[in-house]
Formats: structure tokens, sequence, C-alpha cells
């Protein structure tokens, strides 16, 4: 939000057995959000940077950060300054970008956004005062796409690694309207209009007031400004329509029609089990129309012959995206899908690799479970269950997350079913209208959202994840935070989860699987296998069993492999202490 240092000048100590590299590298990353904030700001993106910088640091390397498209000031032009040093990474912002971030800040800004060689140069120069070896790019939103070459130009290699379709999206998640797949966005002429976003110029001034007002008058007096404005903007709006300015009216909470019954539950057989609390949507209220995908949406994407069209300035755009990954050295996602999404646009096959990856939380996680006396127990069976089986969604609000998926599937399991059940829904971000349609089924449980803190503690509270995504998911970390907890996992068949889900069955090695998967978008599907799980269909394998057949990444190992990839793009030999061996599940890395 603001310049203030904050200074943590003390170099960690990497613990017993950790790897400490015996050539150091100056490492530069860049990114848009503030790397402390880790997966506050950003999400698993920068979860997933912020770890990886500071398990560099931890190997002896030297470790800076640039920042871009958040931070503005009533200074005139873009200007680079240290901020603070996190876990010994020095940490710097690019103030005033002609970029805004996150992508949504930036929509209507395309021009910008393929090319901004002032912008470029700056960065550049950076680099050179820091004297960066290697440059490893986890997001460009913030920036120009021209950056990449740029940076190529000034004889540093570039590692790219897209966490979603930024360079061949602009709206990032390759979702229509935030609502649908976008499985042909026409030449850029389906992009027109898909979101709502300010001006830039606009959207650059608001930042540089709100953040200087914050600056120098401190949060409170910044929030009571924010709050005046916001009123202010409301009056007006209601005026210049011919209302009248009024209070806002209280939701109105209606009665219980068994309020007179006390403890009587007279007709229990008749009765589907529901408590009628009195809320319900507000007129005027609606639910979001996500639209469902179909059984073989991955397959038709990456077939897809129209990826290059360009007939527009959004079309343009993604053609400047995918040069953008062709100007780099290596692109590695995280998942196949996103690697074949990227061929698919026009990225170059001997750039790509598909790296797992590995967070220091997944494998407390995976000890947790691995310690349990339980660790090699079936957690649920349905033949002689004296408790409900529970069900854990763990994310956001956002469409994109498909807790809407969820919301429609629980109405429509029966009674039976549904009783046999209890849902635990810890969801980042405004959940009242998802409580208010979901509060007459006792068995939905909605706890906000979760820290890591948490995360870790939380492996007895559910059996079964629920990943209900309606977009392409790359390699999501709830994905593998449930695997590496040994948890049987429910999961749209959109993007990478299938290469880490084995349903039940398909390997003779491992029968039980580690999960199922149903059609995006499809609230039926979902409940036909919450349902399948209930009626004991589907046997819920041990802790021990889901991480037989999920292919995993240790942190330690993914530290040592992106390690190893700098040193390729270098043209340096492989280190000593790090082999890289491959087999069917994918790479792995052993550290000797």
């Amino acid at each position: 939000m603001g310049e203030e240092l904050v200074t943590d000048s003390a170099r960690p100590q990497p613990p017993a057995g950790w790897r400490v590299a015996e050539r150091p590298l100056r490492i530069a990353m860049l990114g848009w959000a503030r790397l402390a904030m880790q997966a506050r700001e950003g999400s698993g993106y920068n979860l997933n940077a912020s770890d990886l910088a500071a398990g560099l640091v931890l190997s002896g390397h030297e470790v800076k950060y640039l920042r871009s498209g958040m931070g503005y000031t009533l200074r005139r032009g873009p200007f680079i300054k240290k901020t603070e040093v996190w876990r010994g990474i020095e940490c710097h912002e690019l103030f005033n970008s002609p970029n805004l971030s996150p992508a949504s800040s930036n929509f209507r800004n395309m021009a910008m956004e393929m090319s901004c060689p002032a912008q470029s140069a700056l960065v550049v120069r950076w680099l050179d005062e820091i004297g960066a070896q290697v440059v490893h790019i986890h997001s460009l939103e913030g920036y120009s796409l021209d950056l990449v070459a740029a940076i190529r130009g000034s004889g540093r290699p570039v590692v790219v690694t897209p966490h979603n379709y930024w360079y061949g999206c602009p709206q990032v998640d390759l979702l229509h309207e935030e609502l649908r797949v976008c499985t042909d966005y026409r030449g850029g002429e389906r992009c027109v209009g898909c979101l709502d976003a300010p001006r830039p110029a606009r959207a650059r001034l608001r930042r540089s007031l709100d953040q200087s007002a914050y600056r120098i008058l401190g949060p409170y007096f910044t929030h009571l400004l924010r709050g005046m404005a916001s009123h202010a903007r409301r009056t007006a709006r209601r005026i210049a329509k011919g209302k009248k300015p009024t209070a806002r009216v209280p939701r109105q909470q209606g009665v219980d029609p068994e309020l007179a019954l006390g403890y009587d539950i007279p007709d229990i057989r008749d009765h589907g089990g529901e408590v009628f609390h009195g809320w319900r949507l507000e007129p005027g209220e609606t639910t979001p129309q996500i639209g469902p995908a179909e059984r073989d949406t991955n397959e038709k994407f990456l077939r897809a012959d129209h990826h290059l069209v360009v007939l527009n300035d959004y079309g343009r755009r993604r053609a400047a995206g995918i040069a953008a990954l062709n100007a780099a050295s290596m692109v590695t996602p995280p998942s196949r899908f996103v690697l074949e999404a990227m061929h698919a646009m026009g990225l170059r096959r001997e750039l790509g690799r598909h790296v797992r990856l590995g967070q220091p939380h997944f494998d407390q996680l995976n000890r947790v479970a691995q310690r349990s006396p339980f660790y090699e127990a079936r957690p649920w069976d349905a033949r002689d269950a004296t408790r409900p089986v529970r069900f854990g969604f763990f994310g956001t609000t956002r469409n994109n997350k498909g807790l809407e998926v969820l919301a429609r599937a629980i109405p429509m399991l029966a009674r039976d079913v549904r009783q046999r059940c209890h849902f635990l829904v810890r969801a980042l971000g405004y959940d009242w209208q998802f409580r208010r349609r979901l509060c007459a089924y006792p068995e939905v449980n909605f706890v906000g959202g979760y820290d890591m803190l948490q995360l870790v503690a939380s492996g007895g509270e559910f059996d079964v994840g629920i990943l209900p995504h309606i977009w392409f998911e790359n390699s999501p970390l709830v994905l593998l935070e449930f695997l590496h907890a040994g948890k049987f996992v429910i999961s749209s068949r959109l993007g990478g989860p299938p290469e880490w889900i084995t349903e039940p069955g398909k390997d003779e090695r491992f029968p039980l699987g580690n999960g199922l998967l149903f059609t995006g978008g499809r609230a039926e599907e979902l409940a036909a296998a919450i349902t399948r799980v209930v009626m004991g269909e589907v046997v819920l394998p041990s802790a021990k069993e889901v991480h037989a057949v999920s292919p995993l990444r240790s942190y330690p190992d993914h530290i040592a492999e992106v390690e190893g990839i700098y040193r390729e793009v270098l043209g340096e030999k492989p280190s000593a202490a790090v082999e890289v061996r491959t087999d069917a599940r994918g790479p792995a890395v052993a550290v000797r």
C-alpha cells in the first residue's frame, strides 16, 4: 500500500539437512502481489512464489523481488523503490506503473499491456543495478508483454511460470464474464465487454489519491474518507435517477412455522429434515448463472484450431502474450494441461516443461497424516458407520472456485443421503447469500475462511475434499492440500486436476484410487458423486493409500528442481548434489 520500509535484515539460517548451493546465484523474481502477504494477496500464485523465493534464500542464493501495478503516488512517472526485506528477500516496488494489477483492473488497457518500452527499460535498468543473473517471472500482471524480450535482449535468461492463462487470456481464467469456460474467444471479439473494468487513467488516479491519503492521514481517517465518498456517490446516483436518498432497510427474517411444536416431532418419516430459519433471498438478489461444461471440454479445447485467430486488439494482445512466452528461455507451468493449452495457442514445444509444485505446508500436511495413528485406517465405511461422512470445501466465494455448484448440489440429494452427510464450508469472502440459501439444511456448516495454521490442523475435520471449480484449473493448491493430507477428492474434470486424480478401478495397482471426477458446473453430477460415497458404492481409501497413488512433490525437491532449471538456462552444469530422475508419473528430484 505504501512506501514504508519493513526490514528483517537477519538472513534466515537453513535447518539441519537443508541443501545449500555450492555456487549461489543472483535471482530476480517478478510478480504483482506483495510477497510478505503470501496467500492473502494473489492467492496460490503468490504463496508459491514467496515460498520458492524463501527456499532459494535458505539454499544460499540472493533473491530480489519486484512488484508492479499496485503502488501509486502523486509523483509524476514510474519509479522503483525498495520497500522491505522479508525472510531474507529484498523486495522492491515499481510505483505508478502504466499497467494496473491485478489483470481485471487493466482489461481496457490492451495497447499498453502489449507494449510499453519505457516501463520495460526501467525494469531492465533495475536488473542491471542488482546484478541479476537469471529472472523468474511468476506473473506479468502490472507489466507489459514486451518485457520478456527486453530482458532477453539484456543477455539474461528468463524462466516464466504461468499460474493461470493470463498470457492467452486478459481475463486470466479463460472464463467468459467469470461465469462459464471460454472455449472460443473468436479472435478477441468475445473478449469485448467480458469484464466491467475501470478506465485505466481513472483507476491510476484513484489509487494515487487513495494511497497518498493512507500514507499521510493513516488508516483510520482514510477509511472515514472512503466511506464518505462512497455514500456521496450512491446519493448522487439516486438523485440523478429521480429517487430520494433513503436509509438502508434491514433484511426481514420470517418466523419458523414449527415454532409452536417445542420438542414435538410428529410425522418424522415425512419430514425432509430441514430447519426454517426464516432467511431467504431478498427481492432483486440473484444467483450467478454459471455455465456447465461438457465431459470432454478439456480435450475439445486442446484440439481447437481457432486459438491463433486475430480480429481486434484483444486478439492482438493474445498473440503478444504467446510471443512473450516464446521469447522466454523456459516456460514451466505446474500442470500439463496448462502447458498443452499454451502449445495450442502457439508456444514452441521445446520451451515448455511441466514442473510440479512443492510447498512447506504440503509437507507438513503429509507428515501430520503419516504420524497419525489412523494413517492406515480407512476413514468411513457405509456398512457400519455411526456418524455422517464429512465433506470439506476449502477456497473462496469467487465464482471460479465453484461454491455455487456445491450450493446447488446439496438440495438435490435425497433426504436419506443428505442426512448421512456433513458439509464443512471454509470459504473466504462474502458468504452470506450462500448461508441464507443453505441454512435450511442442518448438515451444512459455514466457518469462514482459513489460514495456513488452521489448514495443517484441519485433517480431522473432514473425510472427503470437494473441488467443484468451473474454470480450467491449473495446479490448484487446495487439491494438493487435500491429497497431501491423505484425503479422497471429488473434483471437476476441468483443467489440471485429472492429472492427479485416479478414479476407483482405473489402476489395478491402486484399486480404490484417490478421487472421483465430474463434469464442471454440473451440480447433478456432483450430487451423484456424493451419493456414491454415502451409499458405499465407493470405498474411501486410507491416507496411506491416497499417498501411494497421488503424484506429489516435496518442498525440498521443488526447490532443487527449480535451481536446476536456473543453471540449465544459464548454461551451467547441474550441481553435483542434485540428480533428476523421471518415472511414469513425471519428474522427481532426489537430493543426495
